[in-house]
């Protein structure tokens, strides 16, 4: 069978433009509203994508009001949608800074369960001070430290899966007898920062273990998803960029004993679409018209640290001066590494720049008709850039099902996309290989 293309939704409050909220075509229903997201996940699942993605975020924000806020616990959520769709998978975030393993594996073993083996974790490590101080963190956790405490709470989290396998579980009635409790062995994790005996009490799930998925683009990042992550979710502002980090996470996972195709790489990507190329940049005209410099001032502040942008005047060009040398910046080096050079290279105004991230924040951004927006996802897709997409539409519902109805028939008359779910598991969709009990991989060094 010939290598097929993979869309992930990546499913956000009414859309992942700043000024989607207030957009006529967005879903009206609150951000707290079961429904908003049922019916997200129901256009997904028609279209026959492989799953929907709930991110996270463990701080309330300092928006002033001018932005849509607030978001639902995703694994709750998730569990929520699994009683409302049958095959698309289901991706939630959870960090290893601020989680215990033995609680995260007990969660998403039970969302497994409930989906019948539908469930991913996105790891991720969280950095935002703010968090830090909703766990009583005195001092937040500085880059290379939260990779070395993931390691060991996926190392651990891996171990509590394996604990507990399926056949286990007898369920003799006749006989009287439920568990083999032979069967059964503590994980007996101990690391330099985390220890859990267990066995875990949940059995394990239908997949073995949920799907793994990472987002870190550092070296860091890049070295802990060549040896954990099964897809990985990253962002580009250009194929140039993405074909490099695609290349380089390949090379890290074989030299971990891993083929190429043990990881599903899928870059961020936030199209509008109109029927004329007009009329899809006029989508986000819109959208920036319900934007606020006051928002975009403070993400971008954020991003960089706490970096203060306001003094600098709107419509000047940026020079490298203007931003904070990013080896200093504790968040996402590399987004920002990419915002500088962006910005840079396309000699950008402050101005321009907050218009630039309101709405994919550094991953993609595509306009035009739906072929022409097919037409960039097969170039990506054969030219070694991406295995697929991890779909960011600027306004839900509305081009969510532009991209549904229209770009995704296209991508299946060309060979590209799936007609229809071919087994009924995340692993599946994702082309991986099944997870046996024993499968272990080897420890870093």
């Amino acid at each position: 069978m010939s290598r097929m293309l993979h869309l992930n939704l990546f499913l956000m409050s009414r859309g992942h433009h700043e000024g989607a909220w207030r957009h006529p075509h967005a879903n009206h229903k609150a951000l707290t509203d079961l429904d908003l997201y049922v019916e997200a996940a129901a256009i997904a699942e028609k279209a026959k994508f492989d799953a929907v993605f709930l991110a996270d975020t463990l701080a309330a924000g300092n928006s002033s009001g001018l932005a849509s806020s607030g978001s639902l616990e995703p694994i709750v959520l998730l569990s929520l949608l699994a009683a409302h769709t049958r095959k698309i998978g289901l991706i939630g975030t959870a960090s290893t800074t601020y989680s215990l393993p033995y609680t995260l594996a007990r969660q998403f073993a039970t969302l497994d369960h409930l989906s019948k083996g539908r469930a991913g974790w996105n790891i991720v490590t969280s950095w935002a001070p703010e968090a830090g101080a909703n766990y009583g963190r005195q001092q937040n956790v500085d880059h290379s430290d939260r990779y070395r405490l993931a390691e060991e709470f996926v190392e651990a989290v891996d171990a509590l899966w394996k604990s507990f396998p399926a056949d286990a579980v007898l369920d003799d009635r006749e006989g009287g007898r439920y568990l083999d409790r032979d069967r059964i062995r503590p994980a007996n994790y101990a690391g330099e920062h985390y220890k859990t005996k267990g066995p875990l009490n949940v059995p394990e799930s239908p997949q073995s273990r949920p799907v793994y998925i990472q987002a870190g683009q550092s070296d860091a990042g890049r070295a802990f998803a060549a040896r954990w992550a099964e897809a990985i979710f990253t962002a580009h502002m250009t194929k140039d960029t993405a074909r490099t980090f695609y290349s380089d996470v390949k090379n890290r996972a074989i030299a971990y004993g891993r083929r190429p195709e043990d990881i599903v790489v899928l870059p961020g990507i936030s199209a509008a679409i109109g029927s004329t190329s007009r009329e899809a940049e006029q989508v986000w005209e819109e959208l920036d018209a319900l934007t606020s410099t006051e928002v975009g001032l403070t993400r971008l502040s954020a991003r960089f640290g706490g970096h203060d942008f306001s003094g600098i005047p709107l419509d000047r060009p940026l020079t490298r001066d203007d931003f904070p040398d990013p080896d200093t910046v504790e968040a996402s080096k590399s987004r920002v590494i990419g915002y500088v050079d962006m910005t840079l290279r396309e000699n950008l105004t402050l101005r321009q720049l907050l218009r630039k991230l309101a709405g994919a924040r550094g991953h993609f951004v595509a306009t035009g008709t739906p072929e022409e927006v097919a037409d960039i996802i097969e170039d990506w897709f054969r030219t070694g850039a991406a295995d697929g997409f991890n779909v960011m539409p600027p306004i839900i519902n509305r081009q969510l099902s532009l991209f549904a109805e229209e770009v995704v028939p296209i991508l299946q008359r060309r060979g590209l996309f799936k007609t229809d779910y071919e087994g009924s598991t995340l692993r599946s969709h994702f082309g991986l290989s099944n997870v046996g009990r024993g499968t272990q991989l080897a420890r870093s060094a």
